[in-house]
């Protein structure tokens, strides 16, 4: 049963994982750190329902709440939003510590993106710990999906700031914080070379010659004193 939860939590591939921390749980159902570790490889392999099975299963074993931020996302991603939100909300996610805060924090700008509220969204993320002057362990998903909920308003700019700055917290790679920000890099470039072509274009067709028609009303156009 051991040599299952560290090959669960070892393998790279979710879907492998998944069957070893399954193998654990035939051998130890009862036991709740097998459960937890089942309900992470499960959620972590998108089974959403059987993540919740099991992680409520850990939390009635081992007292522990620190599951909420997967189980909420798992409502989530079966489409439950309103249940999401209970868990993100409801008395038990006031006795969270404050790591699990920020990341049921997470999980609720997502549920409100999935409503249609994007400032909510971005409101449910502003937080102390996404001003403080230095990152810290977690930084970089805050930032990440701050970046996203700006995103989804339309502020890229904004957006492309705060996928720079989850790129720098982040220097495993956890993310794919870099590659969100070369794409708005990029995006912005042509924004903003297309704006100044538009501009170039316009001053081509202004009137240069004393033989071009002139603009009704156009100061340019009175003759020049003396």
């Amino acid at each position: 049963m051991a040599r299952r939860l560290v090959a669960a939590s070892l393998e790279p591939d979710p879907a492998r994982a998944y069957l070893h921390a399954q193998e654990a749980r035939r051998l130890a159902a009862r036991v709740g750190v097998v459960r937890e570790t089942s309900g992470i490889a499960a959620y972590r392999a998108g089974k959403w329902a059987d993540a919740l099975t099991e992680l409520r299963a850990a939390r009635r074993l081992t007292g522990r709440i620190s599951y909420l931020p997967l189980m909420a996302d798992s409502e989530r991603a079966l489409g439950r939003l309103d249940r999401a939100l209970e868990l993100v909300t409801g008395p038990q996610a006031r006795e969270v510590d404050r790591a699990t805060v920020i990341e049921l924090r997470i999980v609720e700008s997502g549920i409100r993106r999935d409503q249609g509220l994007p400032e909510a969204a971005v409101a449910a993320l502003q937080v102390p710990e996404l001003t403080r002057r230095r990152a810290g362990p977690g930084s970089a998903r805050l930032y990440y999906a701050y970046a996203d909920a700006l995103l989804d308003m339309g502020r890229e700019e904004e957006a492309r700031e705060w996928f720079g700055r989850a790129a720098a917290a982040d220097p495993d790679g956890e993310t794919d914080a870099a590659e969100r920000f070369e794409e708005l890099d990029s995006a912005v470039f042509d924004y903003l070379a297309d704006a100044e072509g538009a501009e170039g274009q316009e001053d081509d067709e202004s009137p240069t010659d004393a033989g071009d028609p002139a603009a009704p009303g156009d100061p340019g156009d009175a003759p020049a004193p003396g």
